[in-house]
């Protein structure tokens, strides 16, 4: 299946939190995706996503080696304004490309993802 341009620049998930979104998606059965959204401190938020785009999970705030979230976070649950980047990762089978731009504008209020 050939990939578009769009597709290429997608934002990738990194190797450690390939397992986070993999038990995310595991506890969500209505999840087909899930959102990963990147802060400035570090942290991150992700929550599964169902194919209306409507929450399939409660959202998870998590740092990486830390037992807990940086005391920002905790301030401001990781306030938009701190956002560095945010995408969606799409569970096998994929949805079509209208699904995904769809679900993406309700998500982000845009079909595409952003890095700031």
């Amino acid at each position: 299946m050939k990939q578009d341009s769009q597709d290429n620049k997608q934002p990738q998930l990194e190797i450690r939190e390939r397992a986070m979104v993999e038990g995310i998606l595991e506890g969500s059965p209505d999840g087909v995706a899930v959102v990963v959204v990147r802060l400035d401190c570090g942290c991150r938020k992700m929550a599964a996503v169902s194919v209306d785009g409507e929450p399939a999970s409660k959202v998870i705030m998590y740092r990486d080696n830390a037992e807990t979230i940086c005391d920002t976070c905790k301030k401001d649950q990781g306030a938009f304004m701190r956002v560095t980047e945010q995408f969606i990762h799409w569970q096998e089978p994929v949805p079509d490309a209208a699904t995904q731009a769809r679900i993406a504008n309700k998500v982000f209020g845009t079909p595409h993802p952003s890095v700031h």
